[in-house]
């Protein structure tokens, strides 16, 4: 991967932070606009690495996260391999686009995450009554230049490659 050896240590601990950023307790009026970290990382590296993160990645994320949610198993497996395959579709468009493009695409990507576990929540008879269910998919969109400019910055400083 690299020669430092460094690689998959840092994508690794950045999948764990995003995780422990996904299962952080918020107040009840935050809780609709969460950010989907996982997502947003996992876009991420697919676009930078397309080659070493990808469909695998995503789907052993998925479980994870299902665990730690305590979701339904396979939810966000389903929802996140969705995203990576379209990640890994589009990655070299996705980085020629400029900023606002680029969380256009993200909003795209998320909101499908999120429609495809609203789905598996709506067929469990829990599911959101209204579109608010959409909310992580705009504050992801706004928070990914900083994911972006962050891990950009941890991939070149640590020569992950």
């Amino acid at each position: 991967m690299d020669d430092s050896g460094y690689g998959y240590p840092v994508v690794l601990l950045t999948f764990l932070f995003a995780a422990v950023l996904a299962i952080l307790p918020l107040p009840q009026w935050l809780m609709w606009g969460r950010p989907e970290w996982v997502a947003l990382v996992l876009i991420y590296w697919v676009i930078a690495l397309p080659q070493r993160v990808g469909i695998a990645t995503a789907l052993l994320l998925g479980i994870g996260l299902d665990v730690l949610e305590g979701a339904v198993l396979g939810q966000n497996a389903f929802s996140l391999t969705v995203v990576a395959l379209l990640a890994l579709v589009l990655y070299q468009r996705v980085r020629v686009y400029g900023l606002a493009q680029q969380a256009a695409i993200v909003f795209v990507l998320v909101g499908i995450n999120q429609l495809i576990c609203q789905w598996v929540q709506n067929l469990q008879g829990v599911g959101a009554r209204s579109a608010l269910f959409l909310l992580p998919a705009v504050s992801s969109a706004l928070l990914w230049p900083v994911v972006l400019h962050l891990l950009r910055g941890l991939r070149r400083y640590y020569q992950v490659s």
